[in-house]
């Protein structure tokens, strides 16, 4: 009827607002929504009940996992902020159980070896959050009001970013880090920190985040040692390594954080 809002019944029961544009060629799963003056490019696949709110637009080779909930102005898929860029077929590809809040933006990959961005599961974007070129990110992340990750950063997973942190190109946080609000992360940060400021300086351990995450209290008792080495002793990072294999008990998270250290590339806070 006139004046009534235009909501059409798509394939698979999918219902698309009459102002959306849906370029053949999309592939939709059952019950997705797309909201009023949203753009979907013809190579994005979305999974099912994923809800597209307004004024969104979802472009180049995207691939959108179930249940998601992305919101007003969110901009995902779009090529890379990257001068070298010149049209390659790239990837963004998002897990299930997503929410993307207002006006967040994700960039499809560069052409390098992976061609991807990708991002896991139950992760939590907040408004004007920026994920750029080739990061891979984990799950359960939350990211809050206007974090910006540059190109090819690592997000392992239960990370808690605060608000206005940005994260230098190539950086990798560890699992279970908490990054304070108005923090300019340039180097790798280990698993289970709680860190702040800039330079970057370590705040203690994340004793909320491992609680909430299962970490036992005879683990966390290691971990606290393990960085005891590490911070309060006039070590390097050999010394503390070699210090750490002779007199921490063996276990997954104690193997995981020298792991951890041992690749780093960027060299880790301090």
């Amino acid at each position: 009827m006139e004046g009534e809002l235009s909501l059409t019944v798509y394939r698979n029961n999918c219902k698309i607002h009459g102002t959306a544009i849906v370029e053949p060629g999309v592939e939709l799963g059952r019950n997705v929504e797309i909201g009023p003056y949203s753009i979907i490019g013809k190579n994005v696949k979305i999974g099912d009940g994923t809800i597209i709110g307004a004024h969104v637009q979802i472009d180049g080779w995207t691939t959108i996992g179930k249940n998601n909930e992305v919101l007003t102005g969110a901009s995902l898929g779009l090529p890379p902020q990257y001068s070298g860029y010149e049209g390659e077929k790239t990837f963004l590809i998002i897990g299930d159980n997503n929410v993307i809040r207002e006006y967040v933006t994700m960039h499809r990959a560069t052409p390098d070896e992976n061609n991807e961005t990708r991002i896991g599961n139950n992760n939590l974007f907040m408004a004007y959050s920026h994920v750029a070129h080739d990061c891979t990110l984990g799950n359960d992340i939350i990211m809050a009001n206007s974090v910006n990750l540059a190109g090819h950063v690592t997000i392992e997973n239960c990370v808690y970013l605060s608000g206005l942190v940005g994260v230098h190109q190539f950086v990798r946080i560890g699992k279970m880090t908490m990054v304070e609000d108005h923090t300019k992360v340039t180097k790798d940060i280990p698993p289970f920190l709680k860190v702040g400021g800039y330079p970057v300086s370590i705040h203690g351990l994340n004793h909320v985040g491992m609680r909430r995450h299962g970490i036992s209290v005879e683990f966390r008792d290691e971990i606290e040692k393990a960085y005891n080495i590490l911070y309060n002793n006039d070590l390097n990072i050999s010394q503390a390594i070699d210090r750490m294999d002779k007199e921490l008990e063996t276990g997954d998270d104690i193997e995981y954080i020298i792991r951890f250290i041992k690749s780093s590339t960027r060299g880790i806070c301090r």
